[in-house]
């Protein structure tokens, strides 16, 4: 069976949220996301605000300068949650096979729908309608056999758009995308693999295996599959996010202590920006370092639940120097946050079980009971 894979993905979310509520802001240059003096990060931005080259996880401060009209609106979560929470209640009426990826962008599987709409673009106009009338925002969508092709094909014609990509057109459009549109495949793997005369998706396919694997490991296999447009990925509904991070190994290794710092403050503004993105806040901060002779530690620390850039930033280098980055190579770096939540409340504290609260066992008898903490082994 042809799968009916749509990936819907609502149009500058936040930014577009808040030029709705507020006329003011609308045809203008907007940017939701923290201060440009305080390390603040870009959340999201608007299509007005991209003609710029404002784009989201980018320092504030460096949007202000590329665009000095540019127009900072805090960020407003309760708010956002409320209308993805419409969004995805929409979604879920058609089919219950509905991938949430973030609160503004999903999968989902109508090979069956509610509607009995046989065709896939039929129930992506449907959705993108109903969307727009209940909440006045518009969404892109990509329909596909498969969920990297429906990604792919959402982002095609932005903003508003609908694209599909029928098995039968699916050669014509892999042929011209370039290496960097596979999963897996960043700045760093892409210029490898541009190296290797791999530039293209086409250039993939054609690769020797051995040739493929030397440049990208593991992953090699899998990228030979995407670039012949298999993904055989289901739709799983309802996946809990647990943690999120980037890590990159390098070229040469890293000895410069500011070197190695700043890209440690770069990956915890990604995690940072991530955060923002996600509505999310996180507890623990997790650093990687792998050194020169592949010996791979990490230190983590735990706090209050934040997504503020700068104390994330501050935790991830203090972790840095319980490391010996620097004196010792490093080959690899790592940034992660972890115990998430959609609060920055502090966890209850755990109420402290009285004896009484506890299975009583065959031996257990006040009256062998000693104040000797050897003695109770």
């Amino acid at each position: 069976m042809i799968r009916r894979i749509l990936h819907l993905d609502m149009d500058a979310f936040y930014a577009s949220v808040e030029q709705r509520d507020n006329p003011e802001l609308r045809g203008r240059p907007v940017a939701v996301g923290g201060s440009p003096d305080a390390r603040g990060v870009v959340a999201a931005a608007s299509y007005e605000a991209r003609e710029f080259g404002v784009r989201s996880a980018m320092p504030m401060s460096r949007a202000v300068r590329r665009c000095p009209a540019l127009v900072i609106v805090r960020p407003d979560f309760q708010k956002y949650r409320q209308v993805s929470q419409q969004v995805f209640a929409i979604y879920r009426a058609v089919t219950p096979l509905v991938e949430p990826l973030s609160l503004d962008e999903a999968y989902l599987d109508v090979t069956e729908n509610a509607w009995h709409e046989p065709l896939g673009v039929a129930v992506a106009r449907r959705l993108k309608a109903d969307i727009r009338a209940a909440t006045g925002l518009t969404v892109s969508a990509g329909v596909a056999p498969n969920k990297f092709l429906a990604k792919i094909a959402s982002g095609w014609q932005k903003p508003d758009g609908l694209t599909v990509i029928a098995p039968a057109r699916m050669e014509r459009f892999l042929k011209d995308l370039p290496v960097d549109a596979l999963w897996g495949v960043g700045p760093v793997t892409a210029k490898k693999l541009q190296e290797h005369g791999i530039a293209k998706l086409v250039d993939v396919r054609a690769a020797d295996l051995e040739v493929l694997r030397g440049v990208v490991g593991s992953l090699a296999d899998w990228l030979k599959a995407l670039a012949e447009g298999r993904d055989e990925r289901p739709v799983q509904p309802e996946r809990e996010t647990k943690s999120s991070g980037s890590e990159c190994t390098y070229e040469h290794d890293l000895t410069r202590p500011e070197e190695i710092r700043r890209e440690i403050v770069g990956m915890a503004g990604d995690a940072a920006a991530w955060l923002e993105k996600q509505g999310l806040y996180a507890r623990t901060v997790t650093i990687k370092v792998r050194y020169s002779d592949f010996e791979t530690i990490t230190r983590s620390h735990s706090a209050d639940p934040t997504r503020d850039g700068a104390a994330l930033t501050a935790r991830a280098v203090d972790l840095l120097s319980k490391t010996q980055a620097g004196p010792r190579p490093v080959r690899l770096l790592g940034v992660s946050v972890h115990n998430l939540s959609e609060t920055d409340a502090p966890p209850a504290p755990a109420r402290a079980r009285r004896r009484s609260d506890l299975p009583r066992l065959p031996f257990d008898d006040d009256s062998d009971r000693t104040d000797d903490p050897a003695g109770s082994r």
